[in-house]
């Protein structure tokens, strides 16, 4: 069996006598889609930010492309990929400037970041758009280019943490296509969405409610489980009984 790219065993974060993750557990492995999905409260914003070296636990243990969370988080910024619904782009620099920009800050070379981002314009179909400003973009090929420039130092995985937010349902689409060759390149993809529509998509599905995974298995299993016929179903199942409003 491949060795997982993220391992959590009772991970734990405690504020004072709350627990907003309370003993979680789960692994994912190399090139998996794996969808982390809680209502408002249930904790899953907390424990993205553990596991993106963020945030330190305060029980349990976890290893992040091979980096202990409590000792490493140095290491795993620098071997994992990130984006948020805000796109973590900045609009006042050009297409390629942005690109360049975070190259560098990925500690690739001058040549690879040369070929890296001819690749990625001509993947993205944006030849016509590279010196463009990232502000005059449409919000889908804006999301495209953020997904794309989180892996451009091809790390073993990356945290979307809702990526698809405002969107219309082809461009959500379009973007799930980068998401299944990121993952057919040996990427794991860790993502956290609203769409249960994009719950399908993902090869194992964890369903966090307050503070605890109640719920960790591929969407066919889980709707077999709960004997419903899609995943919002499900979701409503688990967290009709969550206590937390609030994340």
């Amino acid at each position: 069996m491949k060795t997982p790219v993220i391992k959590a065993n009772k991970l734990t974060k405690r504020f004072g006598d709350f627990f907003a993750v309370n003993e979680i557990s789960f692994e994912v492995y190399p090139g998996e889609i794996f969808g982390f999905l809680g209502a408002n409260g249930a904790g899953k914003t907390t424990a993205m930010r553990m596991l993106c070296g963020l945030s330190i636990p305060t029980g349990g243990e976890a290893q992040v492309a091979g980096y202990n969370v409590f000792t490493d988080t140095e290491k795993i910024k620098k071997n994992i990929g990130y984006m948020s619904q805000k796109f973590s782009l900045y609009e006042d620099l050009t297409v390629l400037e942005n690109i360049n920009f975070f190259g560098g800050i990925y500690g690739l070379t001058d040549k690879q970041i040369k070929e890296k981002s001819e690749k990625l314009i001509a993947q993205l179909g944006m030849g016509s758009e590279a010196k463009k400003l990232v502000g005059s973009l449409p919000l889908g090929w804006k999301q495209k280019l953020a997904f794309s420039v989180s892996i451009l130092h091809d790390p073993k995985i990356v945290f979307l943490d809702e990526p698809t937010g405002g969107v219309d349902p082809i461009t959500r689409r379009q973007f799930w296509d980068l998401i299944y060759d990121a993952a057919d390149n040996g990427i794991s993809v860790f993502v956290t969405t609203h769409y249960m529509d994009e719950a399908e998509y993902c090869n194992r599905i964890s369903m966090m409610v307050d503070g605890k995974i109640m719920a960790l298995d591929s969407p066919a299993n889980l709707k077999k489980q709960f004997s419903v016929a899609s995943m919002d179903e499900v979701f409503f199942e688990l967290a009709r009984g969550a206590k937390r409003k609030a994340d």
